[in-house]
């Protein structure tokens, strides 16, 4: 069996920036492997611009951006295998694959997750009616487009305001297809304010907020969908449908850490439905990181490549012999209005001066303060004119604030409430 220092799992934005960090502190035995053709995951696909803006500091399309990690990673000799299918890993750090040299295992020293997220599909709502051709996700449909040159519809109707979903509303568009409208069973919207003005308000394309499609049309071939709006338990309400004839149901609905193979080996999961992490991204096995889309969805490929540097940081030290383990960790909570909140325990020994927390909040609020307690002291509020779902929120804490007794709970205080 072939042994290695460090495996990542992933040639993704996340994956590459992971192996770029850990090789720049010394790591020389790196190996990425990446299912599909070419570096760079999901970006290959993704050619409108918009990515860059927060790491680079300028406007890049998603393959102007992975390029510069992919030269990056070819420039330090980083060894990479594409077309590799991880199968399985082990608590002992046994990975399995699959290549066209056929089925392979490493034992690797310390592994890097960074297998980013999948969509949810038709299946995972159970929409009414037929089961025709025709219904497809936003991101398989951005794929035949961008990547393979085909045009899935020509009458277009997109359920859930994600960004990939908002995102191929404008492409449609651009491409000659009419999108007829977009659907978000919320009361608002999970897209980024400036995906919804610029890929639906600028196009004039309708959103329907608090609808759901309710029904599919269609023998073979998909003819039409109804929409109906929703009551406070997301349920139809009957009277009020309305259909629209097209060709091409675009969903949109939300995407899932792709978080099997530590999930197979019974790694603890957080509320992200990715593992649970301490500061380091470090599992609860030892020598075991995850980062990017498999951990927790993200808004900004940005923050994905930085988290991928904490990981390649901590996996160096961890082989280095730099990161021992302790029994005594400061363990967060999502609190009042909070969905979630990485990472999931804090090392107080090993972290860095600055403790960075992300979150997501529940639902959109206006005039909230975000409050960070450790167990009955306050450490800090910050108010908070609007806070929305579709962005994630980040904050370092000083790591003598977080010197105490108990959890650190994030939650929102109504304004009053102070």
């Amino acid at each position: 069996m072939e042994t290695r220092e460090l495996v990542i799992i992933g040639g993704g934005s996340a994956g590459m920036a992971a192996a770029i960090s850990a090789y720049d502190q010394g790591i020389r035995d790196i190996l990425i492997l990446e299912r599909g053709p070419f570096l760079g995951g999901i970006l290959n696909q993704c050619i409108h611009n918009g990515f860059g803006l927060t790491y680079f500091k300028e406007e890049l399309t998603g393959p102007e951006f992975l390029t510069r990690f992919v030269n990056e990673t070819k420039k330090r000799g980083i060894e990479y295998k594409l077309n590799c299918n991880v199968t399985s890993l082990s608590r002992d750090k046994v990975v399995s694959y699959i290549s066209q040299e056929g089925a392979k295992q490493i034992q690797a020293k310390a592994i890097i997750m960074a297998t980013g997220c999948y969509e949810r599909n038709a299946g995972a709502i159970g929409i009414p009616g037929e089961r025709p051709a025709g219904v497809i996700t936003a991101g398989q449909a951005q794929l035949y487009l961008n990547e393979y040159g085909y045009l899935v519809g020509k009458k277009v109707f997109i359920l859930g305001s994600g960004d990939i979903g908002l995102i191929m509303a404008r492409r449609m568009t651009l491409e000659g297809a009419k999108v007829l409208g977009v659907a978000e069973i919320m009361p608002y919207s999970n897209g980024l304010n400036r995906n919804i003005q610029q890929c639906l308000i600028d196009f004039d394309i309708p959103l329907y907020l608090s609808h759901t499609v309710s029904k599919i049309i269609g023998k073979g071939k998909l003819e039409a969908i109804e929409i109906s709006k929703v009551d406070e338990k997301m349920r139809p309400i009957p009277g009020t449908e309305r259909r629209f004839e097209c060709d091409t149901l675009m969903l949109s609905i939300g995407l899932i850490p792709n978080n099997d193979l530590l999930d197979n080996i019974g790694v603890s999961v957080s509320s992200t439905r990715g593992s649970k992490v301490n500061e380091h991204m470090e599992t609860e096995i030892p020598g075991v990181f995850s980062c990017g889309n498999v951990l927790h969805v993200h808004d900004l490929v940005d923050y994905v490549v930085e988290e991928g540097k904490v990981a390649g940081l901590g996996a160096a030290k961890y082989l280095q012999g730099q990161l021992p383990t302790h029994e005594n960790v400061l363990y967060t909570k999502a609190g009042e209005g909070i969905g979630y909140v990485v990472p999931s325990c804090i090392d107080l020994a090993n972290a860095e001066d600055k403790v960075q927390l992300k979150f997501r909040v529940r639902k959109p609020r206006k005039d909230v303060y975000v409050e960070y307690r450790l167990g009955d002291k306050v450490l800090r509020r910050m108010l908070k004119p609007a806070i929305i779902p579709s962005e994630m929120e980040i904050i370092s804490l000083d790591k003598k604030l977080l010197e105490g007794e108990g959890e650190l709970t994030v939650s929102l205080v109504e304004k009053e409430a102070k």
